[in-house]
């Protein structure tokens, strides 16, 4: 079990959803200094989406069966975000009935389209696809998942030269940066809606490199926790002193490694406490719900005091909305997210009788981040 990765989800994912608060919120500007960097969340996720599936599936001699393995990420993927893809269309087509006015075009049928099939992050655009912002990163991970073979081809050939892969990592990342600069004028990091998989590209064989490399270490106890804590504050500093996102996310890997070597003395830290687990396991559903109950929040604050659109939000409405948003990811997560996930993966995946895929599929979700 990776315990700390599996907990750390929590800590990313709400991490991404005060960075999006703090855009509407009356506490002082200094008071998001660490929060302005959540937003690379993001990265962290992807890097650690390679390093999760390379634990998963490519520990063997050869690549998992392509079939079952799409079948499985659909699996682990989808229930959610179709729930809260139809939340939105039903809050969309109702809105006009109560009152609520919507910005023309915001929500068009391609985009929902787009969203829908999670290919909204896979071609250039000059706008977001707004059904629900952070999905975006979903169909980033849905292209990786697509190319998966090419990545197994890769890593197999190469695991045993782990720093080999994630030089190759670093050398992509620093192309597609170069790429992306010049086409956008934005560094990497910053890439969304707009070819956001060319974000993952690096980052998910960064993730690969750093598992391969995480097999040859194995620390003490004491050590495992020394660098824990050490890459953790490195982590948290640079985003307080609003390091250049990529430095951040070339920080974020160390970050990830860490975590993983306190699950190998093992080391047990609040990170393997089962609240820890469930609020990690609940974090997909907090990620994606996050922007919807948002907007549905202030929309429903405006039309019942009568406040412009602009308002500020204080602590106390800030507090309570985040308690509605962590509920509302724990109800998904339980009533819609697992069940779902089960019932696919009896459709898509029947009879199974390798007992290797049997073994990955039972372990698949551990510390998963999609």
């Amino acid at each position: 079990m990776l315990d700390p990765l599996t907990s750390v989800r929590f800590f990313l994912a709400l991490g991404v959803v005060l960075f999006h608060f703090q855009l509407y919120w009356t506490l002082p500007t200094e008071s998001a200094g660490l929060l302005n960097r959540a937003r690379l969340g993001v990265d962290v996720f992807f890097i650690l989406s390679g390093f999760i599936l390379t634990h998963v599936y490519l520990q063997g001699n050869g690549a998992p069966d392509y079939k079952r393995f799409l079948a499985a990420r659909f699996a682990r993927i989808y229930p959610a975000h179709l729930f809260i893809l139809l939340a939105m269309l039903g809050l969309v087509l109702i809105a006009p009935m109560v009152g609520v006015g919507l910005e023309p075009g915001r929500f068009n049928p391609a985009d929902f389209a787009g969203t829908l099939l999670l290919v909204q992050a896979w071609f250039p655009r000059e706008t977001m696809a707004l059904w629900n912002g952070p999905a975006w990163s979903l169909s980033a991970e849905w292209f990786a998942y697509l190319v998966f073979p090419a990545y197994a081809a890769v890593a197999l050939r190469l695991r045993s030269r782990p720093w080999v892969l994630i030089a190759l990592a670093a050398l992509l990342f620093v192309a597609l940066d170069a790429f992306y600069r010049a086409q956008f004028g934005r560094v990497l990091p910053r890439a969304e809606d707009s070819l956001g998989i060319l974000r993952i590209l690096p980052e998910f064989l960064y993730g690969i490199g750093l598992y391969y490399l995480g097999q040859r270490w194995v620390l003490s106890p004491r050590m495992a926790v020394i660098a824990a804590l050490g890459t953790t504050a490195v982590l948290l500093v640079l985003m307080q002193a609003g390091a250049d996102d990529r430095v951040i996310v070339a920080a974020s890997g160390p970050f990830i490694l860490s975590l993983a070597l306190l699950a190998k003395p093992p080391v047990t830290t609040f990170l393997s406490h089962p609240i820890a687990l469930f609020a990690g396991e609940a974090s997909f559903a907090l990620y994606l719900v996050h922007i919807p109950i948002l907007m549905v929040w202030r929309n429903a604050v405006q039309a019942v005091a009568g406040w412009p659109g602009d308002y500020r939000m204080g602590v106390g409405e800030l507090s309570g909305l985040l308690v509605l948003t962590l509920a509302a990811a724990a109800a998904i997560h339980v009533f819609v997210e697992q069940p779902g996930r089960r019932w696919l993966r009896s459709r898509m995946t029947p009879g199974r009788t390798d007992p290797a895929e049997a073994r990955r599929s039972a372990h698949s979700d551990q510390g998963e981040p999609f």
